[in-house]
């Protein structure tokens, strides 16, 4: 009976291991379609924020310069905490890391929606309707009820809640950053200690194409978020007088980050479940015979306090930028992640001022036609260098090539484009304000275009004089009559005049998604490149350099820097309360070369730096011709690692040891 008890109780404490190995959190397999979701999520979160960026801008007054901020403020807490996820990444139970960082990153996207909720209704200027007898847009000798509106609106923007919307907004993009740190990762060598050697690439491919493809998410829900009216939950859908094609609307930017928030918080739930440590996929059907099959390799960064880390991290950093390959090939790419920063966070402003087209369709152009593109280039590449088989030389004479061609279907982007429209007293600069309307006592604040039936664009109904208004059955106002300033009918039409050269559009987004199909074909290689030039010992220690120069030399000076440089071309800035806000009109062929006048020259940098890598290479290769296979070293000319050099690697232990 005593036998029989025992192994009773027996059975179920051999059956665990069993069951355990059933489970699906168990599977590296099922942690990889995991953290595709989380990653998916993460970086939707990422490409929401640039998508809304312009209309964040809009709706609470700030300029391009502070606009660009906000987008790269989320690199600073992601800056300075990557540096430890060297250290820990072996040390800590990964998967809570990573869902704990996906928890943060929820309660930031629910931050960055928070300003919407604590901010009353948005309100436009000369907001008019055509059933009341508020007609303070109108031309008229005294404009007591602008004032007063104008007072009343003043009121709320000194609100203290109105104060802290901007640092609520920093604030949201810090936490995103933190959140963001743990993710890619300590994801990436999860599955990189438990995979098979046979999977593993393929599993690392569905992350890296999740990578690509997750921005685009963002950029696709922010088109279709942005087509609903900002005010939506707050106001009767009857209230609603803007279109989208009016400069002054504003869709609602907050809906995408409750949804991205939604499903950060799903996405993360599972990682509260996987182990610690998972058996080795090549060995799961003898986990119970080899338990202890992962912890084969050692590390040594393992033997290190956190103290000596910290001490020997900016020496071996310095040791691998003396590396003329790597310094170059990372400058390189630290080039061209600055203008993808620059681009992601402007372009559709860009397109939506220059070709006169609605936010959310100019966010699908980058949405649905650049980000693919790029992807698809990125994939290519790889295949590409494959196929050859080519050496780190190849890989740099492709990187060159690919730079070379993407400069030639740059440049020409520069002349597409379309002329300022005439507004009457603002451009051109020399244009004088109509005496016809000086007697109208129109505010100095208001802004609500129309476009005169001689083809000249007004500020408003007042500064074209008009004194009368037309409207259809539902009351919305068709027409603008008896404007003085107005020549020809000596009426206007609601709405801006436009650039008028919307059909230049087609050929500018298929020379853009050319630029960005060929550009991207450099990725590939240029990583394989860094890969096959630093020691095997040195590799994570690279590529964490490599990922904070990209930080701190691109992802979060290139934003700021094109929204500086977006500033210097505003012709007219928006007024509230005696204060500056976002920009109403720019001269657009200011803008236009600029803007894309500094892709070029990121472009140049990057090619240059493609070149002397290439250069480099060639001496390289020279020096090595009598001596073609030398100890420790890598074959350039292959491209195959040769024996290495025992004394060469022990030293750089007693450096990481010291």
């Amino acid at each position: 009976m005593g036998s029989n008890d025992l192994n009773r109780n027996a059975d179920p404490v051999r059956s665990r291991p069993s069951v355990w190995h059933h489970s699906p959190f168990n599977s590296i397999k099922f942690f990889v379609f995991c953290h595709s979701l989380l990653q998916l999520a993460q970086l939707l979160v990422s490409g929401y924020m640039k998508s809304s960026i312009s209309t964040i801008e809009r709706r609470y007054g700030l300029s391009s310069q502070k606009s660009g901020l906000l987008a790269a403020f989320n690199e600073v807490g992601n800056t300075v905490l990557i540096v430890f996820v060297s250290f820990f990444g072996s040390r800590v139970h990964r998967p809570h890391y990573i869902g704990g960082g996906a928890l943060l990153a929820c309660l930031a996207s629910l931050l960055m929606a928070m300003p919407h909720f604590l901010s009353g209704p948005y309100e436009y200027t000369d907001s008019i309707s055509a059933s009341s007898d508020n007609s303070s847009g109108l031309c008229q000798s005294e404009n007591l009820l602008t004032t007063s509106s104008s007072n009343q609106s003043c009121n709320l923007l000194e609100n203290p809640v109105q104060q802290v919307v901007y640092p609520l907004l920093l604030l949201g993009q810090l936490l995103l950053g933190i959140g963001a740190v743990p993710i890619q990762p300590f994801g990436i060598s999860y599955i990189d200690d438990y995979a098979s050697k046979k999977n593993s690439p393929l599993y690392l491919g569905i992350l890296l194409a999740v990578t690509s493809i997750g921005p685009a998410f963002g950029f696709i829900t922010g088109s279709f978020m942005l087509r609903f009216y900002v005010d939506f939950d707050k106001i009767s859908r009857d209230q609603i007088k803007l279109d989208p094609k009016d400069l002054r609307w504003v869709g609602a930017w907050w809906l995408g980050f409750l949804v991205a928030s939604c499903l950060l918080f799903l996405t993360a739930l599972p990682y509260l479940f996987f182990p610690r440590n998972m058996p080795k996929e090549d060995d799961a059907d003898d986990v119970e015979s080899r338990p202890d099959c992962k912890q084969q390799q050692t590390d040594p960064v393992r033997e290190l306090s956190l103290f000596q880390f910290l001490k020997s991290f900016p020496r071996i950093a310095l040791r691998t930028l003396r590396s003329p390959i790597y310094l170059l090939v990372v400058l390189a790419q630290v080039n061209l992640a600055a203008l993808l920063a620059g681009l992601a966070t402007f372009m559709a402003k860009f397109i939506e001022r220059q070709f006169s087209q609605t936010v959310s369709f100019s966010i699908m152009m980058i949405g649905g036609l650049c980000i693919p593109l790029a992807v698809l280039g990125t994939v290519l590449g790889g295949v590409l260098m494959r196929r050859l088989n080519l050496s780190v030389r190849g890989a740099s004479r492709l990187c060159s090539v690919a730079i070379l061609l993407c400069l030639v279907s740059a440049t020409p982007l520069l002349l597409i484009g379309c002329p300022t429209q005439k507004v009457s007293g603002i451009f051109p600069p020399g244009s004088d304000v109509l005496s016809c309307s000086s007697d109208c006592g129109c505010p100095p604040e208001a802004f609500n275009p129309v476009c005169g039936s001689d083809g000249v664009e007004f500020r408003s109904p007042c500064h074209a004089g008009c004194i009368t208004i037309e409207t259809d059955d539902s009351n919305k106002i068709i027409n603008y009559t008896k404007c003085r300033c107005v020549g020809g009918l000596s009426s206007a039409s609601p709405g801006t005049c436009g650039s008028r050269c919307s059909h230049l559009l087609l050929p500018f987004m298929a020379l853009l998604g050319v630029t960005s199909f060929i550009a991207s074909f450099s990725q590939t290689p240029s990583y394989m490149m860094i890969l096959r030039t630093v020691p095997t010992e040195d590799k994570s220690f690279a590529v964490g350099v490599q990922y904070m120069l990209f930080r701190v030399l691109a992802f979060m000076p290139g934003p700021v820097l094109y929204g500086s440089v977006i500033d210097t071309t505003c012709i007219l800035w928006g007024r509230k309360c005696g204060k500056h806000t976002s920009c109403l009109y720019y001269n657009l062929d200011h803008f236009r070369h600029r803007f894309l006048g500094m892709q070029v020259v990121f472009v140049c940098g990057g090619l240059l730096c493609f070149l002397l890598c290439a250069v480099v290479l060639h001496r390289m290769a020279r020096r090595q011709e009598p001596e073609p296979r030398r100890k420790g070293g890598y074959e350039l000319v292959k491209g195959q690692k040769t024996q290495e050099n025992v004394s060469s690697k022990d030293n750089d232990t007693k450096d990481i040891k010291t």
